[in-house]
């Protein structure tokens, strides 16, 4: 454990072996460009078929995947900017631009739904007709079948290296496969002499589209706020009272991207030495590490009990 004097973190800080993300960025890029390169392709071709038939659903269904195409890309952009490095102006690093990334994929979510649904009730009120059934159910189809993948990829990705915008991405994916269902079962209705059922499809699709979006804002907002998940504060002070010489422990935590800092002050006896206070404070980055496995860095900072 390094003592925090600055309040800046030096390279070599935080729990051994877990500075170094390097492995995890590749893996998080990979997981952006595969998944871009089929989500354009689904996209493109649904477009095309809905353009053919007229289906508003599989419309909506296509600009949710074409919108992954560049909620992907700030993802992108947000995990190549949080890689610099701490400096006087932001000591505490640019991790948080990945938080800015999953605000952006927020965004698009909400205006996604914006548009489905305009586009759903003009079709409801003109009366619109559809045509080439069999086209736009096939297509559909694909889009149930690459969004799936897509999002299931993504998501395991995320949750592992701790990436909220890569989740907000992957929801955002999984999403796009609950408007190729609708968008399916929309035009199936058509093709049963119910020729409102595309409309109404678009319409259920923009419900969905707003659960996901709530989800997804509420997450990143979550983080931007200097918010963690229930049981972290409470897990790492329980971990830093039962480290011997430890009298009383105060503890903060919070998210920048995908690094989780818990800052521990720990108040020892006053005549405790700078020597065993280091040591101790050894034994309470080991023990918060054990107790929040996804803790990257931990600040140690040791308090004199008042007399």
């Amino acid at each position: 454990m390094h003592l925090a004097t600055h309040g800046q973190m030096p390279e070599p800080f935080g729990v051994t072996g877990r500075g170094d993300d390097s492995a995890d960025r590749k893996e998080a890029n990979r997981a952006i460009g595969v998944s871009a390169i089929g989500l354009a392709a689904t996209g493109l071709v649904e477009l095309a078929i809905a353009v053919l038939s007229g289906s508003v659903g599989l419309l909506g269904d296509a600009l949710h995947n074409l919108s992954d195409v560049s909620t992907s890309l700030a993802v992108f952009v947000g995990l190549r900017v949080s890689k610099r490095r701490p400096s006087d102006t932001h000591p505490y690093g640019w991790e948080r631009a990945e938080d800015l990334a999953g605000l952006a994929v927020a965004l698009v979510i909400w205006a996604s739904a914006v548009l489905t649904a305009v586009i759903s009730v003009r079709k409801l009120a003109e009366h619109g007709t559809t045509s080439h059934l069999g086209y736009g159910i096939a297509a559909a189809a694909v889009g149930i079948v690459g969004n799936q993948v897509v999002a299931r990829y993504k998501l395991g990705v995320g949750r592992r290296i701790h990436s909220a915008a890569l989740v907000a991405d992957a929801q955002h994916s999984w999403l796009d496969a609950l408007s190729s269902a609708g968008a399916m079962l929309g035009l199936i209705g058509v093709a049963l002499g119910l020729p409102w059922a595309d409309g109404v499809a678009g319409l259920a699709m923009t419900l969905f589209v707003c659960h996901v979006g709530l989800e997804v804002t509420r997450d990143i907002v979550r983080h931007l706020t200097d918010g963690v998940e229930d049981g972290v504060i409470q897990a790492a002070g329980g971990a830093a009272m039962e480290v011997e010489g430890v009298e009383h422990a105060h503890v903060r935590a919070r998210w920048m991207g995908r690094t989780l800092l818990v800052e521990v002050e720990g108040y020892l006896k006053g005549d405790t030495t700078l020597q065993a206070s280091a040591s101790i404070g050894l034994e309470v980055e080991r023990a918060v590490a054990s107790a929040v496995p996804e803790a990257r860095f931990v600040v140690w900072s040791p308090r004199a009990m008042p007399a």
